[in-house]
């Protein structure tokens, strides 16, 4: 990762509560933040008591079946990662384990979730590090890898005895494992291999016993049960039963997954699910008419785990907790209370990501997909989605590919109505990005755009409607979301050699003028990545070293040398351009005019309005963030919430600048009262006007603290004029707006 330095103020009311690396309940959520995530696909159901916990790709959720209620646990609320691979629970001790893609694991237990990150990995071993399977024997669980199998103990969260499967330098992956009659079973493509607990030579792959030949893929275990299967045929021990156990008496072809729960067998198949009981005899099948990875039948009813739409019942009906279709997520869109995520993507400038995906939308109530992307036929990079201000049934959006699928697409109450810049050419008309300008016209940035020479082309499709016209740049290589500020559009163009700001403005005679920011403007030769415009008109602009800022942007349409400057930060005495070398993927501006700018592979700023000071950096170690490239940050004006996109998936953190205005808003003091030994950190004032005059006294009217506030909320750490934390009693809180015109009063109560 290339080196960035911006200096970081801490503001602890950010409520970033950051732990310890290992076997500790550390916790990097709030209140503040929530998931998106999809829940569409399911890894493993199990039962809990009088609910069902299913594992989904990005958390987990508790289901009741009596009532259909369902309720997430994510990264955004108690868990540690995204990317779950494996999970197991035990009703009985209450305490669960779930497995990650990196080799790490979360603990579930009463009394919190611990982090566990030091799982054995064998020396040597460079391949995939992912749980492959967790399966919870009492105290003990049974964690396999693909360099051999792990015991570890669930009440003390430390492993026991590990055995790496290992002859010269090949590792053989354990597919599943599980602990019956003392035993660890483990499948594996050599055999199902077993090991007696407690054994001394545990750890020696080569001491382990081949109890079946052959390749077995599953196991499931339950008290004094196990059953466990090879490529065609299931097998039920029990008791202190030995061999190979009681055959199932039917031949499958390809399980995608076996369960034990009680004395009740399912095995999945597809899209159908067969019932077994402990004799081995076939009492029923069923199909919940998809695809899925597991089923379970608890209390005598199937329960399918799908592929691409959350539980499913035998009289298909679903259970899911709400969100977008797929966890992958480009860039994001906000109309009032809707959503829309673009899933596409590319490699390079000129390479599509071809996902197979289209855009997720959210009505205000529900998440849809548009049933034109079930056709697998076609070929979806969709780039961009944006429904029209005025038209919200509107919606516009972008496919990047190299088929005549491409192209740009308007729709209709998500159906489809029309398909422009469709040519024989797979490789004219590329459409990229959108954005509607103040007066309600569309601009669509692509490559080569109606066979021009001019591959930098943007379209511009009048209020109106049709027809659109076509305005010509310089060979910029394609273009990033339009901006506006009033009558000035600006958009980056990521592979313009010689810096890469592309400017339009509307001219009083209609027409529209032209001018493009390069390295004579003090921009990196290599390329911008984003720009937007702040409250006060400047525009930021993203490059791939670091962040510049253009004062005033109308100047560059008659001084074609305006420069643009980045942003210095002194730190001793000695001043630093702010994220030098760092590739600023994403900029966004909330309505108290502070700065959110996400940095390739380093997560996300929360800069002061003027981008001096750092009030909160967020990243996967300290926040729910999934993934620590951002690629895009929306923010919604009116509530303060910041949107995140990233491939693995998006999630929401609600700010305190909430449709900052000149006058005061909700004004909101948290957390109050401020009790010394439940929170150390500093008191929020929100719903501020965009500058506040703040003064801060005692009971008895003596002054204690003063200050200004910027961009619609304030923070103040208990201290009084001399640096000193206060004593416990009441304060008042006096506060004007920049002219005088609006006054506020709040109190706070301090318990030391």
């Amino acid at each position: 990762m290339k080196k960035f330095t911006h200096k970081i103020y801490t503001l602890t009311g950010i409520a970033l509560l950051i732990g310890t690396q290992s076997l500790s309940a550390q916790k990097i959520s709030s209140q503040k933040w929530a998931d998106l995530f999809s829940y569409n696909e399911i890894l493993a159901i199990k039962p809990a008591g009088n609910e069902i916990l299913a594992a989904s790709t990005n958390g987990l959720f508790y289901l009741k079946p009596s009532t259909g209620e369902t309720q997430k646990l994510s990264k955004a609320n108690g868990l540690h990662q995204v990317n779950i691979s494996a999970f197991d629970y035990n009703p009985v001790t209450k305490l669960g384990l779930v497995g990650y893609k990196d080799g790490s694991m979360d603990v579930i237990t009463p009394n919190g979730i611990f982090y566990i990150v030091d799982i054995p990995i064998a020396a040597g071993f460079s391949g995939d590090k992912k749980v492959n399977h967790i399966a919870i024997s009492g105290n003990l669980a049974t964690v396999s890898t693909a360099y051999g199998v792990s015991l570890f103990k669930m009440k003390e969260r430390e492993f026991s005895d590990t055995s790496f499967f290992k002859v010269g330098n090949i590792f053989y992956p354990v597919y599943e494992a599980g602990i019956y009659n003392n035993k660890v079973y483990a499948a594996t493509q050599e055999g199902l291999l077993t090991k007696a607990l407690g054994s001394v030579d545990f750890p020696v792959y080569s001491t382990w016993n081949i109890e079946k030949a052959g390749p077995h893929y599953q196991v499931d275990v339950e008290e004094n049960a196990m059953i466990y299967s090879d490529a065609s045929f299931v097998y039920y021990l029990s008791g202190s039963a030995t061999g190979t156990g009681v055959p199932v008496n039917q031949n499958f072809n390809g399980i995608n997954d076996i369960s034990l729960v009680g004395e009740d067998i399912t095995v999945t198949v597809g899209q159908r699910i067969y019932s077994a009981n402990t004799s081995g005899a076939i009492i029923g099948s069923t199909s919940v008419n998809a695809m899925c990875n597991t089923a379970a039948k608890i209390n005598n009813k199937i329960y399918g785990g799908t592929k691409l739409e959350g539980i499913k019942t035998e009289n298909e009906k679903t259970y899911k907790p709400s969100g977008p279709y797929n966890n992958r997520s480009y860039r994001i869109n906000l109309l009032d209370d809707k959503i829309y995520i673009s899933s596409g993507g590319l490699i390079g400038y000129n390479n599509p990501v071809n996902t197979g995906l289209g855009f997720y939308y959210f009505d205000g109530k529900e998440w849809k997909y548009p049933s034109m992307f079930y056709d697998l036929t076609k070929s979806w990079n969709i780039l961009d989605v944006l429904p029209n201000p005025l038209k919200p049934d509107e919606i516009w959006f972008t496919n990047f590919v190299f088929s005549t699928n491409k192209g740009l697409y308007k729709l209709k109450n998500l159906e489809f109505d029309k398909k422009y810049f469709d040519t024989g050419d797979v490789y004219l008309n590329r459409t990229l990005s959108l954005g509607f300008s103040p007066n309600n016209d569309l601009f669509v940035t692509g490559f080569l755009l109606e066979s021009t020479p001019v591959s930098g082309s943007i379209i511009k499709f009048p209020s109106a409607g049709e027809p659109y016209s076509i305005i010509p740049t310089k060979n910029v290589g394609g273009g990033q979301p339009p901006n506006f500020s009033k009558n000035i559009l600006a958009y980056a163009a990521p592979f313009y050699s010689n810096g890469g700001v592309i400017l339009y403005k509307y001219l009083d005679s209609g027409n529209i003028a032209s001018s493009i920011l390069t390295k004579d403007n003090n921009l990196p030769v290599n390329g911008t990545i984003s720009v937007a415009f702040d409250k006060n008109e400047k525009l930021w602009i993203g490059t791939r070293e670091g962040l510049r800022v253009l004062e005033t942007p109308s100047e560059a349409f008659t001084n074609p040398l305006v420069q643009t400057q980045p942003i210095v930060i002194t730190e001793n005495g000695i001043g630093e351009e702010s994220f030098r070398n760092a590739t600023v993927l994403s900029i966004a501006v909330d309505s108290g005019n502070h700065k959110w700018v996400s940095v390739d592979n380093g997560g996300v700023f929360y800069l002061s309005p003027d981008g001096q000071k750092t009030i909160a950096k967020f990243d996967k170690n300290n926040s729910p963030l999934p993934d620590n490239n951002i690629t895009d940050i929306k923010v919604d004006q009116k509530t303060g919430k910041v949107y995140f996109a990233s491939l693995g998936g998006t999630v929401t953190y609600q700010s305190d600048a909430v449709d900052v205005k000149s006058a005061f808003g909700n004004v909101l003091v948290y957390p109050n009262p401020v009790i010394f030994k439940d929170f150390k950190g500093n008191v929020t004032i929100r719903g501020l006007a965009e500058r506040t005059n703040i003064r801060i006294t005692d009971a008895t009217g003596y002054l204690v603290h003063s200050g200004i506030a910027g961009g619609g909320f304030y923070q103040w750490d208990l201290a009084n004029q001399k640096g000193n934390r206060v004593a416990s009693g009441v304060y008042f809180v006096l506060m004007t707006n920049e002219d005088g015109t609006e006054t506020a009063t709040a109190k706070i109560a301090v318990v030391n």
